[in-house]
């Protein structure tokens, strides 16, 4: 599977999402096309998938002692922010393949939001009710979306969730 990936990623920076397909990262990995589809139904499954191996091998990122909520969401999102922005055939590929309604990605679509919602929540435990971990959720998918629509870049994602986080949890001046 790990050639699949690889290959799936050299594929989609040279022929980019429209050139991708199952069978082309198939001849790419050195492998038969049934030997890939037993893996991926899709080629939308095969991208989502690459992401969220991706994703799974994040570690996050340091937060100074007594941060505030804020900093501290900002800070457990910046790794997954990171990898978009330095990954952007990747992070436009899934911005198409994510939406499918293909039960596969669906599965897949379903481990990432979880992951992403317990590195918001164990960011902001002591200090969040539901509604500030839903506005923090439903910002960062949508930051997320825009950047993949091209409506923004990718690299303007981290200052975007800061000030996100920042007016979701208000910090009295001079106080942690």
């Amino acid at each position: 599977m790990a050639k699949l990936a690889d290959a799936a990623m050299t594929e989609l920076r040279s022929s980019g999402w429209p050139g991708l397909t199952v069978r082309n990262v198939a001849r790419r990995a050195g492998v038969a096309p049934a030997t890939a589809y037993t893996y991926f139904a899709s080629r939308e499954h095969l991208v989502t998938e690459v992401f969220w191996q991706r994703i799974r091998s994040l570690g996050t990122a340091p937060v100074a002692p007594g941060s505030t909520a804020a900093e501290r969401v900002t800070a457990a999102l910046a790794p997954v922010l990171d990898l978009v922005a330095g990954e952007p055939e990747l992070s436009a590929a899934c911005t198409v393949a994510m939406l499918s309604e293909d039960p596969e990605v669906r599965r897949v679509r379903d481990e990432i939001g979880a992951h992403w919602s317990m590195r918001i929540r164990e960011a902001v435990a002591r200090d969040a009710n539901d509604a500030q971990v839903l506005t923090i959720e439903s910002a960062f998918s949508g930051l997320l979306l825009r950047a993949g629509m091209g409506h923004m870049p990718y690299g303007d994602l981290p200052a975007c969730i800061a000030e996100v986080a920042a007016v979701t949890f208000p910090n009295p001046q001079g106080t942690r």
